[in-house]
């Protein structure tokens, strides 16, 4: 069954094409050929390659690829082909082999003109239904995380979405003397409350005064560009009302940085995957920047604003420096407003056709989960 045509819990039908990202590729793709730079026998034999491949785990030889390309051609003509594709740098033979394995440009040619994507299967699709659950944010980006882990069986990562930098109203009460409660409301209507302790006593219409400046002068601007404001106005402001003003913004960029940036699950997954049973290195070198969380985060960030998903592929977003390893990624949104990002990481051997569905499948539901809980506010 195709997932793309199957509603369920609120959850909107996808397009039946994926909206897989081509654009905005790194190093790599500025001198790759275009499609029909390579002969269709080419391609044919690349992509029956890349499929055995991935399936396999196994240097492809020619026999093989006779075998599965659907080709009548004679052993000696592959070999040839074979050997066209590796001097332009899609494919290589290891030492070990006669055969031949793709390379990162191999995978991203195959990536954007060859592949085809498969649909999930309907055990797949209510799993996944029914993995993405939580009454909070963080339980639906938690839950978000195993599932892509749990379906992908490599590691699922969600950019959590940033709580905002700006506010949409703010309120001081007085509690007593010298004691005022700030109330924070953000613009999808989140509401934060702190209590300051001042170094003088307010009145109730001295804090509503205060509030009211706030509110008029620096709603939905966001605080970093607030503080240079109210740098340059402090000549013009009194005093308290400045203290006031300095409390709110130090607690409104608090609450902006107060979530876990990136959740992650399923590392463990890793462990076991054979293409890394040989290259603990690179496994730890991948687990040291789970660990880091700042550049993982930044790489999502690029992916951020892709129409669908997107896919990098081995060193390419220069951020997960590492040839072993692949990102796919997809923006959810809630309110026709991107918020956030997740994706897999796993090995450049991954089966891109089923992978590529997951992470589309999961952007979706988390996004129409996200609006159940806070579009309405």
């Amino acid at each position: 069954m195709d997932y793309t045509t199957a509603p369920r819990r609120g959850f909107t039908p996808l397009p039946t094409a994926l909206r897989v990202c081509r654009a905005g590729f790194p190093h790599n793709h500025r001198d790759m050929p275009t499609i029909g730079a390579m002969d269709e026998r080419a391609r044919i034999l690349l992509r029956a390659l890349v499929e055995r491949y991935i399936a396999d785990g196994e240097p492809v030889g020619s026999r093989t690829l006779s075998k599965h390309s659907g080709l009548e051609l004679s052993p000696a003509t592959i070999r040839n082909v074979m050997a066209d594709l590796e001097e332009q740098g899609y494919i290589a033979s290891p030492h070990t082999s006669a055969g031949r394995i793709p390379t990162a440009r191999g995978y991203r040619y195959f990536v954007d003109a060859l592949m085809i994507t498969q649909p999930l299967s309907s055990i797949d699709v209510d799993a996944a239904n029914a993995a993405i659950h939580g009454h909070q944010t963080q339980e639906l980006v938690s839950s978000a995380a195993r599932m892509l882990a749990d379906l992908s069986s490599f590691a699922g990562v969600v950019a959590t979405p940033r709580k905002s930098s700006v506010f949409r109203h703010i309120e001081f009460v007085r509690l007593s003397e010298r004691r005022v409660l700030m109330v924070l409301v953000a613009p999808d209507g989140d509401v934060q409350n702190r209590i300051l302790t001042t170094d003088r006593s307010f009145s109730q219409s001295a804090l509503t005064e205060a509030a009211n400046f706030f509110n008029e002068q620096f709603a939905d601007v966001p605080f970093d560009q607030v503080k240079v404001r109210l740098t340059e106005d402090l000549r013009r402001l009194r005093e308290d009302i400045t203290a006031l003003m300095t409390a709110a913004l130090e607690f409104g960029s608090d609450v902006a940085q107060a979530t876990e940036p990136v959740v992650i699950a399923g590392e463990r997954h890793l462990l076991a995957t054979p293409d890394f049973s040989s290259n603990m290195d690179s496994l730890r070198r991948l687990f040291d920047l789970f660990e880091e969380r700042t550049r993982l985060l930044h790489l999502f960030e690029l992916a951020h604003q892709a129409d669908g998903v997107k896919i990098f592929i081995g060193g390419e977003s220069n951020v997960v420096p590492l040839d072993e390893f692949s990102v796919v990624t997809a923006p959810y949104q809630v309110n026709g407003r991107i918020v956030g990002t997740l994706g897999v990481i796993g090995p450049t051997r991954m089966a891109y056709d089923r992978v590529i569905p997951i992470v589309d499948l999961t952007a979706r539901l988390l996004s129409s989960a996200l609006q159940r809980e806070l579009g309405d506010n």
